[in-house]
């Protein structure tokens, strides 16, 4: 079978970097653009340019934004009292389509693993350590993902600031909203168990 011209093969290999894209994905992809009218291509092209260039890191918290500091830094509405460390910016959207979080956020931009050469000097926890010592802030929030890195990543963080005579707390894990026991694994149960509370 002959191959594609090579702008095609350009555009699927570049599409095909994506996380979550594979081949078949970026095939699709590539394809759907090529369907597109001039017009809708520029679009989509001057908004992947636009964001690159425009979107940086507030220099307060560490989330993704267009202007510095960030919305959420500047919202005089915010308890400034409470930070939730959480590991990306994508972390910071998902905690605020909960709408019950009204504090201040820390971004990571990581998380610590030793197998992949990430040290604590490697993300932004230099800064968290800054920030809370300049503040009037009584509570950390570690928000960071329930697997290995994450884990560690916040027994790190809770070491550093315990000392400090700030709470520091972990958000729950356990078993889905919806979730079945018998298809539950034993981690999962074990955790959810000691995470239980009094009703």
């Amino acid at each position: 079978m002959k191959s594609y011209a090579k702008p095609l093969t350009r555009l699927i290999g570049e599409l095909s970097k994506l996380p979550g894209i594979g081949g078949k994905t970026a095939q699709r992809l590539a394809f759907h653009i090529l369907s597109l009218d001039d017009a809708e291509v520029e679009s989509l092209a001057t908004a992947m340019t636009t964001a690159k260039r425009e979107m940086r890191y507030c220099s307060c918290c560490g989330n993704l934004t267009d202007r510095d500091p960030c919305e959420i830094c500047q919202d005089k509405t915010r308890d400034r009292n409470v930070i939730c460390v959480v590991e990306n910016a994508r972390d910071v959207y998902a905690m605020e389509r909960i709408r019950e979080y009204h504090g201040l956020y820390h971004v990571l931009h990581g998380v610590i693993s030793p197998m992949d050469g990430i040290g604590p000097e490697d993300i932004n926890l230099k800064e968290l350590i800054v920030r809370l010592q300049d503040s009037t802030v009584n509570e950390v929030i570690i928000a960071t993902n329930p697997n290995i890195e994450g884990e560690a990543t916040a027994m790190y963080i809770a070491r550093l600031i315990k000392p400090t005579g700030i709470k520091v707390t972990r958000i729950a894990h356990g078993i889905p909203v919806g979730g079945d026991l018998e298809y539950t694994d034993e981690d999962t149960l074990l955790i959810a168990m000691e995470g239980r509370r009094q009703l």
